[in-house]
């Protein structure tokens, strides 16, 4: 019980990275300290996608399923709901490298617009 716990616990925690990774440079533009955190988790996914590796997050999923006697996932609402958004189907390594150009060009969009805001508020 306590694995397969640990396991949806940890999808869930995959899916809020990945969020973190596309959209947390906005939260940069607000919390700038935030930078430190959010700089090496969008190099991370945009590594993870080009280069098609395999997150270390995955290998835990499917470790600690395995320790709770779950051959894959099952029908519990996380499996059923949010594992689709993070391992769709027909995942192709054209669409992951697609997906890594996305998370690219909007954390570049956003850092853009930072350093902008800092350059202004520097000349005043």
């Amino acid at each position: 019980m306590f694995y397969q716990i640990a396991a949806d616990g940890l999808v869930l925690f995959h899916l809020l990275f990945i969020l973190f990774v596309l959209f947390g440079g906005l939260l940069t533009l607000k919390w700038r300290h935030l930078i430190w955190w959010h700089l090496p988790a969008a190099v991370w996914g945009v590594v993870v996608e080009v280069f098609q590796l395999t997150c270390p997050l995955t290998r835990w999923e499917n470790l600690w399923r395995q320790s709770a006697g779950q051959d894959g996932y099952g029908d519990s609402f996380i499996e059923h709901y949010v594992l689709p958004l993070i391992y769709p189907a027909g995942l192709t390594p054209a669409i992951q490298l697609g997906l890594g150009c996305l998370v690219f060009l909007i954390n570049v969009t956003v850092y853009i617009r930072l350093a902008r805001q800092w350059k202004l508020a520097r000349a005043l």
